[in-house]
């Protein structure tokens, strides 16, 4: 719904931009913000940051899965030779065990978004910065980012993304 009426809005300053056009030379930009994301190399940078940083716990948690697939098959197996005490003791412990790793992984999840956030907002400060730099020193009258069909002629992503690859 946000999106919708953010687009609309824009639509709409379009819409008046290019009325106004026709009487003065009007400069607008466009931005893709996933393409900056993805594409500058302090977005780089962090991604390989939180590689880096929750790999380690990440493959623990695949080991463990990867261990507890091998006790409830282990289980599964065993189940019709074992006592009734023995299988419920078993299946206890596997429940346990199962409930630990979902614990922990939630933790991961937790985490990781946490620190992507933090990572990916400030590449976002500095893309704005970037582009509010663009904007004045080029004399821009609007800057769009993210919309539905965008000329060429009016996109500055390589721009932005060039003066976060130098630091500018």
């Amino acid at each position: 719904m946000k999106s919708l009426v953010v687009k609309s809005a824009a639509a709409v300053v379009l819409t008046a931009a290019c009325a106004l056009g026709q009487a003065q030379d009007l400069r607008i930009g466009y931005v893709s913000g996933e393409r900056v994301l993805r594409d500058s190399a302090p977005a780089k940078a962090a991604q390989a940051k939180l590689e880096a940083e929750f790999s380690k716990r990440e493959k623990d948690l695949a080991d463990t899965a990867a261990r507890l697939k091998a006790t409830s098959d282990k289980l599964e197996k065993d189940a019709p030779t074992l006592s009734e005490a023995e299988r419920s003791r078993r299946q206890r412990d596997l429940v346990e065990q199962d409930r630990e790793f979902q614990r922990r992984r939630r933790e991961f999840q937790e985490d990781l978004n946490q620190r992507k956030n933090e990572e990916l907002g400030a590449v976002i400060q500095r893309a704005n910065a970037a582009i509010k730099q663009i904007f004045d020193a080029e004399k821009y009258d609007l800057i769009i980012q993210d919309a539905t069909f965008v000329s060429p002629r009016v996109d500055i992503t390589d721009k932005v993304i060039k003066a976060l690859n130098t630091g500018k």
